[in-house]
């Protein structure tokens, strides 16, 4: 059992709730392994219908879902060359895949911050429940990091650009957003969580989900805000450069905040997050998975850049946000118009041989 995870079986519905809300439900390596033990102990069970998680906050239920993975860990797993850093990223790619073809209903209450592995438990579910609370980001690139938990896949899956612009700025959706580019379902009331909670453990036998459903979702209170025609024209553009020469050209507060955005990030990884989402708009799940293992290697074992431990840019970016916290990362490349393809291919090509990946086994 895991002391961060609670799950038990109420009904005909197996629910999962994460209880670490001091770290913001952020995922270890227990907990993602709770996690996958428990959907495949329901997966067969015909006495589970459906599934449902949830996070908890300091006020109690709900107000947070899952702030990503644990950074902190990295951190120390990568400085101190522990092999457990390897089999996270290794078990929580798969447990992103298990979910996504998941064959009972799997229910997420995306209610606060979902980012980073909060995205990757929830993407790949049937229903992706927000609130007026839901603040949705993949903020990668502000640590070093790309968008990864699947991320390469559901983000070039968004309508037009939208994909390579949270990809690259991390910016933060509300339920309103989130809803209009596809990465949320349906929108409850954040006052009446609890009651559906509640209420799907009392389902009556053979009851659908459509009248749960039709009891508690809503419309979002407001129309979405996303300045869609500008964000296509600027984040279709051929390169990282390119956005951001158009961005820095233009006079309008979207644009100024947008390069001004860019220019924090990890100059060498919003290329390689460019690249990322755009060869994964032509891939299966199973292979873009793949691909961003191969990926998340590069990042922590930088030999093909001559780096080594604290010289990665994920470490360094952990650092700059969460360790030392002065928010001062010092990027390798320090701009984006030094970065060279020669830096960004070598996190394409797979460390493995095809027959040993460790993610052989996605289908």
């Amino acid at each position: 059992m895991c002391e961060f995870l609670i799950t038990e079986v109420r009904g005909q519905v197996g629910l999962i709730t994460l209880n670490r809300p001091k770290a913001l439900n952020a995922l270890n390596l227990d907990m993602v392994r709770g996690l996958a033990r428990a959907l495949l102990a329901w997966e067969h069970d015909p006495a589970i219908r459906a599934v449902a998680i949830r996070g908890t906050s300091k006020l109690g239920n709900f107000g947070g879902f899952c702030a990503g993975g644990d950074i902190r860990f990295f951190h120390q797993a990568a400085l101190g060359g522990s092999p457990a850093l390897e089999d996270f990223f290794t078990e929580e790619y798969a447990l992103n895949h298990l979910i996504h073809r998941y064959p009972k209903p799997y229910i997420a209450f995306m209610d606060g911050i979902v980012m980073g592995g909060g995205m990757g438990i929830s993407q790949g579910t049937r229903y992706r429940l927000v609130t007026d609370n839901t603040k949705m980001a993949m903020p990668e690139t502000h640590i070093g990091l790309f968008p990864d938990v699947g991320g390469g896949y559901f983000l070039s899956r968004c309508p037009g650009s939208t994909g390579e612009w949270l990809a690259l700025t991390g910016a933060v959706l509300n339920a309103q957003g989130a809803i209009a580019l596809g990465l949320a379902d349906h929108c409850l009331d954040a006052s009446r969580l609890d009651a559906a909670w509640q209420a799907l453990g009392s389902l009556p036998a053979g009851a659908g989900l459509a009248p749960w459903l039709a009891e508690f979702a809503l419309m979002p209170s407001t129309p979405s805000a996303l300045e869609r025609e500008r964000i296509d024209q600027v984040f279709s553009l051929p390169s990282v450069v390119d956005m951001l020469h158009a961005l820095e050209a233009a006079s309008d507060g979207w644009s100024q905040h947008t390069a001004a955005t860019l220019r924090h990030r990890s100059p060498l990884m919003l290329h390689v997050a460019l690249e990322q989402v755009r060869r994964a708009r032509t891939m299966c799940l199973a292979d873009d998975l793949r691909m961003e293992r191969d990926m998340v290697r590069h990042c922590f074992q930088t030999a093909h850049l001559g780096r080594s431990g604290a010289a990665s840019e994920t470490v360094e970016g952990i650092r700059a946000l969460a360790v030392d916290k002065d928010n001062q990362p010092r990027w390798n490349p320090m701009r984006v118009e030094d970065v060279t393809p020669e830096m960004v291919a070598p996190f394409f090509v797979s460390p493995w041989p095809s027959h040993a990946h460790p993610l052989l086994a996605l289908d």
